[in-house]
């Protein structure tokens, strides 16, 4: 009996023993699945060189950089007063400007444009209208030229132009109207103190706009501030002011020109006095007081024949929102090749002559470009 007893302990004692156990025993057989698994990938691999790529060891797409453009430079040539008419009260002159042109619209420009094809654009002063209205004001000159006559503008690279003048209403509305019209499908902008124009070239927004005499400062602040809203890195002013035929700006242009810069204009140019005035570099900006007549079809001679292309190479800061600095190159010109008179075609002056340094005199101007 003893020995059955014994028996039966020990069985119990076993039974015990083997249910304790179970647990381990289940997760014994998990890692060991798990180690197997382990085993039977790593001999996979061996057999066949083959690795698995999980999610977590992907690598990330190296991202691509956003190209940043460099500083710009960006070079503007400002010419003065551009008359591609004749007046009313000629009448079919033969020395007029009509009958000299004679419908060849690449003549005016001939001698000019392979300066101003050469910059990223040109700014005149256009003084006159583009309309074939017949209705004018009661004045000694007025100044309509042919619709067609744009062309002399776009094949002088000519891309924008200044309105605000004391021609501009000579055949009133119609006029002002027609002229808009004819610059808008030529693709020239154009500006005046009510009407800003913006021309983007390289990423660099120039914005323009003009005032004619009696002058409205107000107006140009205003413009300064709407240009600069529109992201114009560059803005710049045109004035029409002054007297006829004085060399030297009059007050009121200094006072005015000064105003503007201090405002926020980069660059102010001006005309009307048909006459050359002196550069000024104010505040750390240029100012043209007056670049007298460029291409001038309202005399069939000329009293003063000086003329000039102003270039402006204006260095944007390295993000390429602002000007930094300005570089000028001044290229004294005629208004005419023969002179006395006038044939309307402008004709750079020779380097070294009288004629070259009298222009850098008259501009207050000095420089050894050859």
């Amino acid at each position: 009996m003893r020995k059955i007893a014994l028996i039966f302990t020990s069985i119990f004692i076993f039974s015990l023993v083997l249910s304790g156990c179970k647990g381990n025993i289940t997760n014994s057989t998990e890692d060991t699945s798990e180690t197997k698994s382990s085993v039977l990938e790593e001999s996979f691999i061996t057999e066949y060189g083959v690795t698995e790529t999980t999610e977590s060891t992907v690598p990330s797409p190296t991202p691509t950089p956003t190209p940043t453009m460099p500083p710009q430079d960006v070079l503007v040539s400002f010419i003065g007063d551009c008359t591609l008419a004749e007046s009313h009260s000629w009448d079919g002159s033969s020395k007029g400007f009509d009958a000299v042109v004679n419908g060849d619209m690449e003549y005016c420009f001939k001698n000019a444009r392979e300066v101003l094809s050469q910059d990223d654009m040109t700014l005149a002063n256009f003084e006159g209208t583009l309309t074939t209205s017949t209705s004018h004001k009661v004045k000694d000159y007025a100044f309509a030229g042919d619709p067609s006559y744009v062309e002399m503008l776009t094949y002088g690279s000519i891309e924008a132009v200044n309105l605000s003048n004391n021609h501009t209403d000579d055949y009133f509305e119609t006029g002002i109207n027609d002229t808009r019209d004819t610059l808008d499908g030529a693709g020239i902008v154009w500006s005046d103190e009510t009407h800003y124009s913006i021309y983007e070239v390289k990423g660099i927004k120039i914005g323009m706009a003009g005032t004619s005499f009696p002058t409205n400062q107000q107006a140009m602040y205003n413009a300064i501030d709407s240009l600069r809203a529109d992201g114009c890195q560059i803005v710049i002013i045109s004035c029409h002011w002054g007297i006829e035929k004085d060399y030297q700006p009059r007050q009121d242009q200094v006072d005015l020109a000064h105003n503007l810069i201090d405002y926020g204009a980069d660059l102010v140019v001006g005309t009307h006095p048909h006459r050359l005035q002196p550069i000024e570099f104010y505040n750390g900006h240029y100012i043209f007081y007056c670049l007298s007549n460029f291409c001038f079809g309202g005399n069939t001679s000329l009293g003063d024949p000086d003329s000039v292309i102003i270039q402006c190479n204006f260095h944007m800061d390295e993000t390429n929102s602002f000007v930094e600095s300005y570089e000028l190159t001044v290229i004294p010109y005629c208004q005419t090749t023969v002179w006395p008179g006038n044939d309307y075609c402008p004709r750079p002056y020779d380097w070294g002559s009288d004629e070259y340094y009298r222009v850098l005199d008259r501009l207050e101007w000095s420089q050894e470009d050859e």
